[in-house]
């Protein structure tokens, strides 16, 4: 081998050489994997953004000058005419009509596009927040109810029209 070839050839290897040990920088290698939070961090999160949701409702009552009452789980309700009768409960079936909307006033669902909801309570798959709210007003009830995201469809939204993380308002109307 000539004198200038083997320079070349030990020439590439001194850069491969310090390309490789250079790249490495100290650093240990990363294996890719992500801490995952404890509980506690979930815990401070969930806080943090159920605190952000009533933020959000409170305002959005204050713009509308709502009269809205709150529950211990966190729904809001404002029953505009009351019912006849007695309260709903597990298995009565009910007919209502109703605008399901987010609160910059999107309309996601109604029963003006779709017709009347028929709901048996406790066997109808509705949101958590729907459910609770119905059972707090009769027959003949209309209501207003705003459902933060834990009692609606949370992280995920409902896959149509509901993102992930959406506050609901329902306006209602029990027909029977």
């Amino acid at each position: 081998m000539s004198r200038s070839i083997l320079s070349i050839v030990l020439l590439f290897l001194f850069f491969v050489l310090l390309a490789t040990t250079s790249s490495c920088n100290g650093r240990p290698e990363q294996t890719g994997t992500m801490k995952k939070p404890g509980s506690d961090e979930m815990a401070e999160l969930n806080a943090f953004l159920v605190q952000k949701d009533r933020e959000r409702i409170e305002n959005y009552i204050l713009r509308k000058n709502l009269k809205m009452s709150e529950t211990e789980t966190g729904l809001w309700y404002s029953v505009i005419k009351e019912g006849n009768g007695e309260y709903l409960t597990d298995n009565d079936l009910i007919v209502l009509e109703y605008e399901c909307s987010l609160l910059d006033g999107t309309i996601c669902y109604s029963s003006d596009e779709s017709g009347p909801k028929e709901i048996v309570i406790g066997k109808t798959k509705i949101e958590q927040g729907l459910d609770q709210g119905l059972r707090m007003l009769k027959r003949g009830s209309e209501a207003i109810l705003i459902i933060p995201p834990f009692l609606g469809y949370g992280f995920v939204g409902d896959g149509g029209k509901i993102p992930p993380r959406s506050i609901i308002v329902y306006k209602i109307k029990i027909l029977k």
